[in-house]
């Protein structure tokens, strides 16, 4: 029989997950790192219509672990984000000063999952093993010992679920989770328009959700630009089937032609919009990062940058586990884990569900309302810097990597 032992078992190989098993490399510290995905789907040419915004303090972990000069001049900086009611008179601009960072990148996630993979298979302390699952996991006094289906029996002191928001090892550890869907859909896509976006993020409030159009890099025909469209649940499925032509005079509607005529799209994705938060994101030997800790609506582009803040919390306390001599999967670091990003994934996912609630409030009054109040933070410069720190990912105490050091 084969045999594995590792310092860390990572149940999924996505972005968070394989971030995770970067960071805890560049460190010294081990990983195997299991994903039934197939690399020729998931790293396959072409822009799939997603893309993410990784906000300054993420981008300088991913500088930290050596994966950002793979990226790097790929993504578009997001100098300017612009909140409006619809398209009514009154809007909220956040602009850094011009000697600051950027409030984040955009980047296609075509490109991520590209330099993660290869950073990880190059690694010599990363064990990446696709297309395959874990069979059975016990974890024990012991250790945890998972059964893999390449007929690996592989061992180490601590499990990662990273599986996403349906993780299975979430689920069979009995952790409970509070979770409600907004009925909405979230149409994700790009196309071209006529005007340059100038680096500007738009978030256009409408009752029925948040239209996000976001800036990414101009390509070889234009202009062009990510969307995060949320719509109605019963519209959601018919409005991303709908043909071009159609689709971007219903998202030129929206936009009220401000960035011109609109052209070239990419294919769209339409996918269900739900809030779930996990009661404890660790247990006996595990811990949960990203979706399968917490999973937020896209109304401020945060869910995937919440997940680095968990990698970036949990390398540094399992690296410095490590150099003291630690169990990895004691439970003094783990409640360590848990407790320093117990409250800010939990402050995170009540402002988004706060504001998609706010916002979905029909009727002149509360746009009126929302406006007013729009208007108002535009006009106090402490409040728009906390926002702006927010949206960098550089509130509270963080850890090492986002800083841009190591651990």
């Amino acid at each position: 029989m084969n045999q594995a032992s590792t310092d860390v078992i990572i149940l999924g190989g996505g972005l968070v997950g394989t971030t995770l098993a970067l960071a805890l490399a560049a460190s010294g510290v081990t990983s195997i790192v299991v994903d039934p995905a197939d690399p020729a789907v998931t790293l396959a040419a072409g822009f799939d219509g997603r893309a993410s915004a990784i906000a300054s303090a993420s981008g300088r972990m991913l500088d930290a672990i050596g994966v950002g000069a793979a990226i790097a001049g790929q993504g578009c900086p997001i100098r300017h984000i612009r909140v409006s009611d619809g398209l009514a008179p009154g809007k909220l601009d956040f602009v850094p000063d011009a000697d600051d960072d950027p409030l984040g990148t955009m980047y296609e996630n075509k490109l991520l999952r590209r330099a993660l993979f290869d950073a990880a298979t190059a690694s010599p302390l990363v064990d990446l093993r696709m297309l395959t699952r874990a069979d059975t996991v016990e974890r024990g006094s012991a250790g945890v010992v998972a059964t893999l289906t390449d007929g690996t029996t592989v061992r180490a002191p601590l499990l990662v679920a990273a599986e996403g928001r349906n993780s299975p090892t979430r689920e069979a550890a009995g952790i409970r989770v509070a979770r409600w869907s907004y009925d909405h859909h979230a149409i994700v896509g790009a196309f071209h328009h006529e005007r340059p976006h100038e680096g500007v993020a738009f978030e256009i409030f409408y009752p029925a959700g948040p239209f996000a159009l976001l800036p990414l890099p101009d390509d070889e025909i234009g202009h062009r630009s990510a969307i995060v469209w949320s719509v109605e649940a019963r519209n959601g499925p018919g409005l991303a089937k709908l043909g071009d032509r159609a689709f971007l005079a219903e998202a030129e509607a929206r936009m009220g032609g401000f960035l011109g005529s609109l052209s070239a799209p990419s294919p769209r994705a339409s996918y269900p919009l739900g809030f779930h938060h996990a009661a404890t994101i660790v247990g006996d030997r595990l811990a949960l990062v990203g979706d399968a800790a917490h999973g937020i609506h896209p109304i401020a582009g945060q869910g995937l940058n919440l997940g680095f803040r968990d990698v970036a919390a949990l390398a540094e306390v399992l690296v410095e586990g490590k150099r003291l001599g630690l169990d990895l999967g004691d439970a003094q670091p783990l409640a360590r884990y848990g407790r320093w990003r117990g409250l800010d994934t939990l402050a995170v996912a009540a402002a988004t569900d706060t504001l998609t609630r706010l916002f979905g409030i029909r009727g002149r009054t509360a746009s009126a309302v929302r406006r007013f109040g729009i208007g108002a933070v535009d006009l106090i410069a402490p409040l728009k810097n906390r926002f702006m720190a927010e949206a960098r990912g550089e509130s509270g105490a963080l850890p090492r990597l986002l800083q841009g050091t190591a651990i």
